[in-house]
């Protein structure tokens, strides 16, 4: 049978690893754990104006609250004046008192993105000049903290219940029905239910908190808890709570009613009907993981999440199996024996698992990955290809426990029944003894030297019976007869459980001298460990940024650095220019934003102001650009009025980086106009 899957393996597999080079060299971008990948005012950049505004670019949506971008000046205090706001896309913006005065700045960010993820940050920048700080910006990771490790652990936990419960259940409805009425195994899915129920809870407090200051203190607050709930993952925790419920009713059926089914019929219809149900909620806790994290955004986010759906059940499937297995091989009385075809049943579902992690995983890494350099330059990437390494250990190892397998299956059943002393209980056991004794026989259960002393036979016994002073001695009352009686009992009872417990120590003994049985133990023991260190390798993952999505943080800070480097230290450009139109009120200066002054497009804002910087209102302004070394323009823009001494446009298309001339025309009065220019490199 070896010999003829070994072959088809072979093939599967390197059907699979073809197929990813194909999807890892085609891969295209996706979205998943937001990274910021642009800021205005840049990072580092020194300023001569104090911007209206700092606003941050992030690789996919994010959610806000009101303390989500925050701007603090050299001595600490914050200088923002409102809520942050989505300005365009995924550009996120906050408005800064007017006036600043020149020092360093830090801006502070802590977001939550599409796929639930908290992210975190800090940088700085400076006005005129750069200047000591009192502001820190270490240490803004949201993961570290008390909460944070518990969070981590929470998750942990919840993977793990998860695991043992769906795959305890599988494993006693598809390869052992007999262990619904074994008390480990009882134990083992119903410790995984608590165990998921607990830590969901736990989450749903933690999470309030997690995704805001990290306070041990904020875990109760109800306000936070209320927020929480408005959102995708607080959604998804209480649906898992109310899946929970249904699981719970399942399990009461599988060790309650279906265990006490004698039915052949009526047994093969209820595992159907809990086969289906079983799916049913399985398949429904394993989409509350993927609706709410990497697989709910991003890259064909309708193929990725019933994919992820499979992955986690295949994972419960397998690894919840193979601890049941461990616990019927280690704690299964011998009276319900693991039979060899359970052992073999497991075998072949633990099989087709592995089969489905290889297809479901291979997806995934493409469209976490992206491209074959992220394996090892980014930490998503070594992660996985820990896990990658991990998981062939343990199909290695498990290799072996199914050639255990086999030779179990050619020799005897596993735990198969023992020949032992009958046991019966005490009372049994003390009639027989009253009844030895009756009949001059040794009672059951004796050693030869606890038998009564036999009656004398023979002449010796066939005389009359004395008479006189001899016969008048001491006789038993009836007190004293019935005491006798119960120490008997006690003294039977005693017996009998000794009795008992050499019998279960003999069958134990006898048990586990099968050498196939030993070699099996010991390989799926070996494979539990793994799969301990294979699930934190996984929670891991879950919560560290793809490296897809670092990768493109990456190159847009390179990019940003670049254009900064080119267009001026801001990353964005600034134009002052004095005008005088001749008539009354006639001069002012007009001052040019353009952001981010790169080819493609930008966001231009206008300001009019007097003399003395007060602003005030004009009928009309237009902004002209030319790029005369390659006869391009001039291209205009007529920006929309906002307030007074303020107009914006939005989309200003720049075709190709160079020195381009930007013309300015003011309009003071019906006639009163000027045109002022000014030259700037631009993208």
């Amino acid at each position: 049978m070896t010999q003829t899957i070994a072959p088809r393996v072979r093939t599967l597999v390197l059907l699979l690893l073809a197929a990813a080079c194909a999807l890892l060299a085609g891969a295209g971008p996706a979205s998943a754990h937001a990274a910021v990948t642009g800021s205005d005012p840049g990072q580092g950049a020194v300023v001569d104006k104090a911007p209206a505004r700092i606003s941050l670019t992030f690789s996919e949506q994010v959610a806000l609250s009101d303390d989500s971008l925050r701007v603090l000046d050299p001595e600490g205090k914050r200088v923002d004046t409102a809520k942050p706001a989505n300005v365009s896309g995924t550009t996120y913006a906050v408005p800064l008192h007017s006036g600043l005065p020149d020092g360093t700045y830090t801006v502070a960010y802590q977001v939550v993105s599409a796929d639930s993820h908290p992210v975190a940050g800090a940088y700085t920048f400076s006005i005129g000049a750069p200047s000591k700080t009192s502001v820190s910006v270490s240490g803004q990771s949201t993961d570290d903290g008390v909460v944070g490790w518990l969070y981590g652990f929470g998750r942990y936990v919840s993977y793990a219940g998860f695991i043992v419960m769906a795959g305890g259940a599988a494993f006693v409805l598809a390869c052992w029905q007999r262990g619904s009425g074994v008390r480990s195994i009882q134990r083992y899915v119903v410790s995984g239910w608590v165990a998921l129920t607990a830590a969901t809870l736990a989450l749903l407090l933690l999470r309030g908190s997690f995704t805001g200051s990290g306070k041990i203190s904020d875990v109760f607050d109800l306000s936070l808890l209320g927020q929480v709930l408005q959102t995708k993952t607080g959604a998804a925790l209480v649906s898992r709570l109310l899946l929970l419920a249904a699981a719970a009713l399942f399990i009461a059926v599988l060790f309650g009613a279906y265990d006490k089914r004698e039915d052949a019929r009526e047994k093969r219809d209820l595992t159907f009907g809990l086969s289906i149900g079983g799916v049913v909620v399985a398949a429904g806790l394993a989409a509350s993981w993927a609706m709410s994290e990497h697989a709910s955004v991003g890259l064909q986010a309708g193929i990725a999440m019933p994919v992820d759906v499979l992955h986690l059940l295949a994972v419960a499937a397998w690894l919840g199996g193979l601890g049941a297995l461990l616990v019927a091989l280690y704690r299964a009385p011998a009276e319900t024996h693991l039979d060899a075809p359970a052992v073999r049943r497991f075998s072949q579902v633990a099989f087709g698992s592995v089969l489905a992690l290889i297809a479901t995983g291979t997806y995934q890494s493409w469209r976490q990955l992206g491209s074959w350099s992220a394996f090892t330059d980014t930490r998503y990437g070594q992660l996985l290809l820990a896990k990658i390494a991990l998981v062939v250990v343990l199909v290695g190892v498990a290799w072996i426990s199914r050639r255990w397998t086999g030779r179990l299956a050619e020799t005897a059943p596993v735990g198969a029944p023992v020949e032992a002393p009958e046991v019966r209980e005490p009372e049994v056991r003390e009639k027989e003894r009253v009844g030895a004794r009756a009949d001059g026989e040794a009672a059951p259960g004796l050693d030869t030297d606890e038998q009564p002393d036999p009656e004398p036979t023979g002449p010796e016994s066939t005389g009359p019976e004395p008479t006189g002073p001899e016969s008048t001695g001491p006789k038993l009352t009836g007190t004293e007869s019935t005491g006798s009686e119960t120490a008997d009992t006690e003294r039977a009872a005693q017996l009998a459980r000794q009795q008992a417990a050499r019998d279960a120590a003999q069958r134990k003994r006898i048990r586990d001298a099968d050498p196939n049985r030993f070699g099996l133990r010991r390989s799926v023991l070996a494979e539990a460990g793994i799969a301990v260190v294979l699930l934190a390798v996984t929670t891991v993952l879950t919560q560290t940024e793809p490296g897809r999505t670092e990768q493109e943080a990456k190159a847009a800070t390179s990019s940003s650095a670049s254009a900064s480097a080119d267009t001026g230290a801001s990353g964005a450009l600034t134009l002052n220019m004095p005008f005088d139109t001749g008539g009354e009120d006639g001069k002012g200066i007009v001052t040019i934003d353009l952001d981010p002054a790169r080819v493609g497009d930008n966001e231009m804002h206008v300001y009019v102001e007097r003399p003395n910087g007060r602003a005030f209102d004009i009928p009309e302004v237009k902004v002209e650009f030319t790029l005369k070394a390659k006869d391009i323009g001039p291209l205009p823009v007529v920006p929309d009025h906002l307030a007074t001494g303020h107009w914006s446009a939005n989309g200003v298309q720049i075709p190709m980086a160079g020195d381009w001339q930007v013309d300015v025309t003011v309009r003071t009065s019906d006639i009163d106009e000027v045109t002022v220019s000014k030259n700037a490199q631009i993208g």
